[in-house]
């Protein structure tokens, strides 16, 4: 039985593995920037790289370059710890998910970088998850601290990506389209690997090279729905409506062209052929899957349920796959990212079944503020946790999933993977007797 449950967390992992593999950025990178970009162009090449994946982007770049590596000047700035060093692109590391001064100083050079071009430059944006944390200018009238106060306030509520950043973007001086205004006569090439569900470019990051849809009183409503006691300067500067992002149709984006170059869906195409190869069946639930990460766990073990007992929808061995992003509203003092919430509450609706194994993790690495990508999840990790003195349901109440998994030995730990496509989940279920 011990052997068959280590074959079990192997094949799990190695399911995760495929996943992160398929949106390395020295993958997808080069294809697209070799069809969008035959040849360098006649003037500047200016690079401005900012996410999780940035540095690991930059390098691609450089690697693949189609003209003079000399041509290229800019930097990339990503997560503390996730640098990579690289020939001629600079990278440099700022905090995330709450912004800090390198951040600040990071995104006033890309837009003091990008003035003053002419038509036959490029600018050249590589973004990943992480890069609207990496690129914090506050607009005129709100400070850094206001938006650090902003920004730990919309985590802890559990508003989705999409509203974080809808915020964020009419809070700033370079998200929302601002950057490639500021760049303006010259191209704009932007390739990002996208983390949020759907994968509307215009959320990527914050969208710093696309027009915005959303509006001051958008951001303000969701302070306002998510309870939000922002800082008064924040209310007053999204009430007066003057930070409004640049919309669609603007003609400073004429020469802005954006390709997403890795995807969820791309992540879980590859872990559902991994699993085909190990002899399981796949069923890709989907890579929007959004909400509380403890609801999530519910519906995805009551799926999981169905197929062991009943064979429904799908009939074991299998595997369901699914991404997305969950949240996790913060009531408890615990540790614990939403991939390990996630894993906790499946745990418990599971019961402790016999033959379902999971995995759930996030594709950077990090869990959250954590030092874990996520965790595993064995038929028998609610009986060592009990074995343990460990109460399960109470860790879960105090959000210390991290906390729970820890003390089982049961963490997945891989360090920065320099990509983002957020969360990664596998519920493997095994046949009967």
């Amino acid at each position: 039985m011990a052997a068959e449950a280590a074959d079990r967390r192997a094949l799990l992992r190695r399911l995760f593995a495929a996943a992160v593999a398929a949106a390395d950025p020295a993958r997808c990178v080069p294809p697209a920037l070799a069809e969008l970009l035959p040849t360098p162009p006649r003037g500047r090449c200016i690079v401005v790289a900012a996410g999780k994946a940035a540095a690991a982007m930059a390098r691609a770049v450089e690697d693949c370059w189609p003209g003079d590596l000399g041509q290229l000047e800019g930097f990339a700035v990503t997560r503390y710890g996730h640098g990579l060093s690289c020939r001629r692109i600079e990278v440099i590391e700022a905090a995330h998910p709450v912004p800090d001064a390198a951040g600040l100083a990071a995104a006033q050079r890309a837009l003091d970088s990008v003035r003053g071009l002419t038509a036959d430059d490029l600018v050249l944006v590589l973004l990943s998850g992480g890069g609207s944390a990496l690129l914090a200018l506050p607009a005129e009238g709100v400070s850094l601290a206001d938006k650090q106060a902003v920004t730990r306030s919309l985590l802890k509520c559990g508003a989705a990506i999409d509203e974080i950043n809808c915020v964020r973007k009419h809070l700033s001086a370079i998200k929302g389209g601002r950057l490639a205004c500021a760049a303006a006569p010259a191209q704009v090439l932007t390739l990002a690997i996208s983390d949020v569900p759907g994968d509307d470019a215009s959320v990527i990051a914050s969208g710093p090279t696309v027009p915005d849809a959303t509006t001051c009183a958008d951001a303000l409503a969701i302070l306002d729905r998510h309870g939000v006691a922002a800082p008064p300067a924040v209310r007053a500067l999204l009430a007066a409506g003057t930070t409004e992002t640049p919309k669609p149709g603007d003609e400073r984006f004429l020469k802005a062209t954006t390709r997403i170059v890795a995807t969820a869906g791309d992540a879980l195409a590859a872990a559902a052929e991994a699993a085909r190869a190990a002899g399981y069946t796949p069923l890709v639930l989907g890579d929007t899957i959004e909400g509380e990460a403890r609801e999530a766990a519910r519906v995805l073990g009551g799926i999981a349920l169905s197929c062991a007992r009943n064979g429904v929808p799908l009939a074991p061995p299998c595997v369901l796959l699914s991404g997305g992003e969950t949240t996790v509203t913060v009531r408890g003092s615990g540790r614990g990212g939403r991939n390990a919430e996630f894993l906790l509450a499946l745990a418990l609706a599971l019961g402790g079944h016999g033959r379902i194994h999971a995995v759930a993790c996030d594709t950077d690495g990090i869990d959250g503020s954590e030092d874990n990508a996520g965790a595993l999840l064995a038929p028998d990790t609610l009986a060592r946790a009990r074995a343990a003195g460990l109460d399960a349901r109470g860790r879960l109440a105090d959000n210390d999933a991290w906390g729970f998994f820890d003390a089982l030995g049961d963490l997945v730990v891989t360090g920065p993977t320099r990509t983002n496509v957020n969360d990664f989940r596998a519920i493997l279920i095994e046949p009967g007797a």
